[in-house]
């Protein structure tokens, strides 16, 4: 359903969502997917939705894309980066530079948290703009299952957008993190350290992970604990892997930090210069960008990914080129970048639609 907002309120053109969990015992829209047709409605003017009575079927008519100074207040089924993939997607084609505060769950077990998003997403955002104009992110609390109280701020100015043609994914040069204890002993954000560190150092050297060990209102309204870890590469590019605490158990954070570091290094061996919990947005800014060729190496494609290039020809009829990415020189064995390993690679391809922010 995000996918088809996304490209409806780039298009300008209307969609109708129907049979939504028709045949389930809870049927229709859940309260978190009605709350992000709500922030939709916030950030464009003329929006037009109409649901019917049981919540399975609606009508979603966009209007134009403004941005301006928003506040939302996130429903706690899903974290901020469930809506956050919404605004990363929409704020560069923004009428006016967006400054959005969101309050909610920041950290949970489904979505990429706003440290992933700080990290990795920015990178990728990054990439496809001609100057920094000074795109700024911050998280001002934290906040888990099930009450939340976390609160983040993101501010992006009027961009513009160009073609890139990204390829060289580098070599793995640093680790960095965080650890995080709210509501709970400081000692939980130590040991989650501890562990993730220990299972890194038998493959780099440069591991450096900070504690926040967070109290007060900042901590948020529910006790927890977790991490964030964000691998960079010598090209610039990172990769992220996150892990909380489940609520309401007992959890041991020597295996919660260990968990995160074999996400991360899992997501190092799919590789490419693009974190897969972010392929979809990269194919946004591919689609959406200047009238020229962009091109970025990215690892397995995620179904999530495949479905939205699906989406994509359906909208503007834009089809990518997808091909194995082989290295140059394969047999040359002087040639340091054979030494990579891990997954094969596809070599994503795409020419821009030239989109205005005309609607």
């Amino acid at each position: 359903m995000r996918q088809r907002l996304i490209l409806s309120v780039l298009t300008g053109k209307s969609i109708t969502i129907s049979d939504i969990r028709s045949l389930d015992t809870e049927p229709g829209l859940r309260e978190y997917e009605v709350n992000l047709l709500r922030l939709i409605d916030k950030i464009t003017n003329g929006t037009l939705i109409e649901v019917n009575e049981t919540g399975t079927s609606f009508a979603f008519t966009p209007g134009s894309l403004t941005g301006g100074e928003i506040s939302h207040e996130c429903c706690k089924l899903r974290a901020i980066g469930y809506y956050l993939e919404v605004i990363m997607a929409l704020a560069p084609f923004c009428k006016k530079p967006l400054s959005i505060t969101l309050h909610g769950v920041t950290n949970n077990q489904i979505d990429p948290s706003v440290d992933s998003f700080k990290n990795g997403c920015l990178n990728v955002l990054k990439n496809f703009i001609v100057i920094d104009p000074g795109i700024e992110f911050k998280i001002k609390k934290r906040g888990v299952e099930p009450e939340g109280g976390g609160e983040i701020y993101f501010h992006c100015p009027k961009l513009k957008l160009k073609a890139n043609q990204v390829k060289d994914m580098g070599k793995v040069k640093k680790i960095r993190g965080t650890a995080f204890s709210l509501r709970v002993s400081p000692a939980l954000a130590n040991r989650f350290v501890e562990s993730s560190k220990g299972e890194l150092l038998k493959f780099l050297p440069d591991v450096f992970i900070s504690t926040d060990v967070v109290k007060g209102q900042a901590a948020g309204k529910s006790p927890g604990f977790g991490g964030s870890l964000v691998a960079e590469t010598t090209t610039g590019c990172k990769f992220t892997s996150d892990k909380v605490s489940l609520p309401a158990t007992r959890q041991i954070p020597e295996d919660l930090g260990k968990d995160a570091a074999w996400l991360l290094l899992e997501e190092i061996s799919r590789g490419g210069v693009v974190d897969s919990s972010f392929q979809t947005l990269a194919c946004v800014y591919m689609a959406f960008t200047t009238k020229d060729v962009s091109q970025c190496v990215m690892g397995p494609l995620s179904p999530y990914t495949i479905e939205f290039m699906r989406h994509l020809r359906t909208f503007i009829g834009l089809t990518f080129k997808l091909e194995p990415y082989i290295e140059a020189n394969p047999n040359d064995e002087e040639n340091e970048s054979n030494l990579k390993f891990g997954t094969n690679k596809v070599l994503v391809t795409a020419v821009g639609v030239g989109y205005h922010k005309f609607s």
